[in-house]
């Protein structure tokens, strides 16, 4: 009865622990009746199913990461006008737009390329900068007041959900480690099998043993099918 439990997704492994301890529960078996071995299993079994399937993270990652874009996005549409328009020196208030846009330089022209902690940094002082009353002038006069609305809107999306990533994050380390929730159930399961494989020859144990094997077998052979699908099982 050979399996690698550290191979099974979390969902197989959930099953296969669901369908042992059902098996050995079923009454079929008076050998394993009341054995303090199955009552460990449940026990295990009970802490690894409350949260097996919960995500490690908060699972905000995603919308952070779209709200990053967007104000890339903002931020990149700014710089990109000033730096066009500073170029028209024929173009009415061409100087404002290259002041405007030697703001930017200031605080850095790749800021969309930086960490979300250091982008949130640097943009916060330039949307500081650019609110002085002189600056906020030369926007207006540039007609880029909802330009500029719009990319501190972006950035104020940005910096509350990332602070709500934060918090959900943190919570969800102070829960019991899942991982080690998980290795302890391996570990139970295993101590089962072993028992079962090195009693399968003595009267009462046989059955029990070839009905178990079935599912060990079954459990490998949808492992198997999932890694052939291309299917990445969660850890």
């Amino acid at each position: 009865m050979k399996i690698a439990l550290t191979q099974l997704s979390t969902k197989d492994l959930a099953t296969l622990a669901q369908r042992i301890l059902s098996n050995a529960q079923s009454g079929k078996y008076p050998v394993i009746d009341n054995h303090p071995l199955v009552g460990a299993l449940v026990s295990s079994y009970t802490e690894y199913d409350k949260v097996y399937t919960k995500q490690i993270y908060s699972g905000k990652g995603k919308d952070v990461a779209t709200a990053d874009h967007e104000r890339d996005i903002a931020y990149t549409n700014l710089k990109s006008f000033l730096n066009g328009y500073r170029k028209l020196p024929s173009a009415a208030n061409h100087q404002l737009a290259e002041d405007l846009y030697g703001v930017f330089k200031t605080f850095g022209l790749n800021l969309d390329r930086l960490s979300y902690s250091s982008q949130t940094a640097q943009m916060k002082k330039l949307i500081e900068e650019l609110e002085t009353t002189d600056n906020k002038q030369k926007i207006t006069l540039l007609s880029l007041d909802a330009a500029f609305a719009e990319m501190k809107a972006k950035q104020d999306a940005f910096e509350i959900l990332f602070a709500e990533q934060a918090g959900a994050n943190a919570d969800l380390r102070q829960m019991t480690s899942a991982s080690a929730i998980r290795k302890d159930l391996e570990k139970t399961l295993k101590t089962y099998m072993n028992l079962l494989t090195a009693m399968k020859l003595v009267p009462g144990w046989e059955l029990l043993y070839s009905d178990t094997n079935e599912l060990v077998k079954a459990a490998k052979n949808s492992s198997s099918e999932k890694k052939q699908s291309g299917e990445t099982p969660q850890k």
